[in-house]
């Protein structure tokens, strides 16, 4: 077998087993410890590979996050119709948190309750419901993430420490074994205490964020009561929610409640 092939070989080995070990290279194609150590190098040169003591692994992807008002641009049917589905499961007088995130400012934006309060760390999201004249903003205030277009820091924190609520509704960027994750420090220490203060904590999402792990976790998944996505997960990912007693909405119209 040539270098080539062999590298192509390695590469779809990585993909389906996450790992391999220099003496897994030299059992699959019958090589030296020399040899495949070569075959590793030219993989991390050509940056295909990540190499670790004794192996490699693929090198992790990191999607950039957009800032909030192009994420706006791209506000997909999916986080459309996941926000209708979580706005339904708001009811006349409640209590709630909303997050900063694209996908609850979908839910905001199709709110049709008209007694509630609503509590936010997001001045797109208090901006949405200025125009709803029964419900009651309580904007948190704190430094200004421009970017992104949230409060954050311990001002924040410590007011979020005064109130109980029905329902919080929370973004991710990503959610899989490793919890809810986030790109960013400080948002993610305010979906914490967001989560902490209320009696439901429901997590919405479209598919494309399931099996992702991001930079900061600020949660495990054993504090989610429901995840709200708009396709049914891998069973992998169901059992994981199951065991975690999370259950499981999907928005168009599908639904799974652990038993």
């Amino acid at each position: 077998m040539y270098q080539e092939e062999r590298l192509i070989a390695i590469l779809d080995f990585l993909k389906k087993n996450k790992r391999i070990s220099v003496e897994q290279i030299c059992t699959l194609f019958d090589v030296s410890k020399d040899t495949a150590r070569r075959d590793l190098v030219k993989l991390e040169e050509e940056k295909r590979i990540s190499r670790t003591r004794g192996g490699a692994i693929l090198p992790a992807l990191h999607n950039e996050i957009k800032d909030y008002s192009n994420r706006l641009k791209t506000v997909s049917e999916e986080k459309k119709v996941i926000g209708k589905k979580a706005a339904e499961l708001m009811n006349e007088g409640d209590r709630i948190i909303l997050d900063a995130s694209t996908t609850v400012q979908a839910c905001a934006e199709q709110l049709t309750i008209e007694d509630g309060t609503i509590i936010t760390n997001s001045i797109n999201q208090a901006e949405v419901l200025s125009n709803k004249s029964g419900i009651h903003i309580h904007l948190l205030g704190g430094q200004l993430q421009k970017e992104h277009r949230f409060l954050f820091g311990s001002a924040v924190i410590e007011k979020l420490s005064q109130y109980y609520v029905d329902k919080a509704f929370i973004g991710v960027v990503g959610i899989s074994e490793n919890g809810l994750t986030i790109a960013h420090e400080d948002d993610g220490m305010v979906k914490r205490k967001m989560i902490s203060r209320a009696k439901q904590v429901i997590v919405v999402a479209d598919h494309t964020k399931i099996g992702i792990t991001d930079f900061y976790q600020f949660a495990d998944l054993g504090e989610v009561d429901l995840f709200i996505t708009d396709k049914t997960p891998p069973k992998v990912f169901q059992d994981l929610l199951n065991k975690n007693n999370v259950d499981l909405l999907i928005a168009n119209g599908e639904s799974e409640e652990n038993e």
